[in-house]
């Protein structure tokens, strides 16, 4: 579904991260990419997701290249095929838990009968990913745990076909480390969508059918 070939990305004061990299990820998969602090791994991401572009290789997704899209064409692309969760929940406290949910759908204009469709959606992620009591709730009300996984059916409610993960349990304590861990496999068995987590947690890692780790700027 999504092929990174020989992906090269230097910085500037950290020199070479990413050393003509090889990286497929099949429809359905779940990855789990480990590293030191500065391998990479964040990079890795932004660039599979668009947010960032190599210095030289060539990138994929469904049999289409995409680098060569401009800024709008990489957000049409984010939002229809993509979902993100990061480390840092990013959610607005002036709005409660399901209208920051439901933010992502204002990047594409939808009719009364299509936002009424997603909204069912999302009350039956809401309740799979056990939070439905919280909906009406602000961020600051919510705990840590409980805002990762706002942010999981966030990163869902446009039905992407990939989920990109960066340090999701990163802030969290190992009871919620472990519930977002089998949420995220939950959700890629039983919806079919592929995912790639980046993390320095062994025991997440664990969690995925496969894992590759990013070593001098390739995955081994």
């Amino acid at each position: 579904m999504l092929i990174l070939e020989n992906i090269s990305k230097s910085y500037a004061g950290r020199g070479k991260v990413l050393d003509e990299l090889n990286l497929h990820i099949e429809k359905g998969e779940s990855l789990a990419v480990t590293g030191p602090s500065g391998s990479g791994k964040s990079t890795l991401l932004n660039i599979a997701g668009l947010m960032d572009r190599p210095d030289s290789g060539k990138i994929k997704f469904q049999g289409n290249s995409i680098l060569g899209y401009d800024s709008s064409e990489a957000a049409e692309y984010r939002n229809r095929n993509i979902g993100f969760v990061f480390q840092d929940h990013l959610l607005l406290n002036h709005l409660t838990v399901k209208e920051n949910i439901m933010l992502p759908l204002l990047a594409s204009p939808l009719s009364d009968d299509d936002y009424g469709i997603k909204e069912k959606y999302v009350d039956i992620l809401l309740d799979k990913i056990r939070i439905t009591n919280l909906k009406d709730k602000f961020p600051f009300q919510i705990s840590g745990g409980e805002a990762q996984r706002v942010t999981l059916v966030r990163a869902l409610v446009n039905r992407p076909s990939l989920l990109l993960a960066d340090e999701p349990t990163g802030s969290l304590d190992q009871k919620n480390a472990n519930l977002l861990g089998r949420l995220l496999r939950e959700i890629n068995e039983e919806y079919g969508i592929a995912l790639l987590v980046v993390t320095h947690s062994e025991d997440l890692a664990s969690m995925m059918r496969n894992h590759l780790r990013l070593s001098e700027g390739k995955l081994v």
